[in-house]
């Protein structure tokens, strides 16, 4: 089985809430299942993005403190879809990617924004998808103090961040060999 029928796999099995079909085919129109996950740092390769997303949706259910927190919906959630503000996001042909963002409006919040087109999230959802990046969002580098009560708000945002950085310095070890 490959990455993106893993994925859908996953996806449907886990995530029923209404709307979630419409957004499944909506990934499927797009080139979230050969896009890379990034253009040099980690995933810099056809696929890399549905890669690290499970990559991502693995370390999550390997983290114990959210055991009994939050349902396998919203593990699922979170994790499979953090990213999919990189959909139709890069220009080029391996291995020389550009980005060409059509909708900047900021990564995390552009990922909400794109689910929430097909699929309500939870509070906790929307928060942790926002705030994945954590420290590195461009919105706390410049001073915002939202990301602090957004971690205080629900310990799923740093989870998601967590669970994030995990699968991206995997990723890039294992590039790196």
């Amino acid at each position: 089985m490959n990455d993106a029928e893993r994925f859908e796999q996953i996806f449907l099995s886990q995530v029923t809430r209404p709307g979630a079909d419409k957004l499944l085919e909506w990934l499927k129109s797009t080139d979230f299942f050969t896009a890379p996950a990034s253009t040099r740092f980690h995933g810099a390769y056809p696929g890399g993005l549905v890669k690290h997303s499970l990559n991502v949706y693995y370390a999550l259910l390997g983290n114990f403190n959210l055991r009994g927190l939050y349902s396998p919906q919203t593990q699922a959630i979170v994790a499979l879809l953090h990213d999919v503000c990189k959909a139709n996001y890069y220009a080029g042909e391996y291995p020389d990617y550009a980005v060409k963002d059509q909708m900047p409006m900021g990564h995390g919040e552009k990922s909400v924004y794109l689910v929430m087109k097909h699929m309500e999230l939870t509070d906790d959802e929307a928060l942790a998808i926002r705030w994945h990046m954590g420290a590195y969002d461009d919105a706390f580098r410049g001073g915002s103090r939202a990301l602090n009560a957004a971690i205080e708000r629900t310990p799923l945002v740093l989870e998601l961040h967590y669970a994030d950085m995990i699968a991206t310095q995997r990723e890039k070890h294992e590039e790196v060999l």
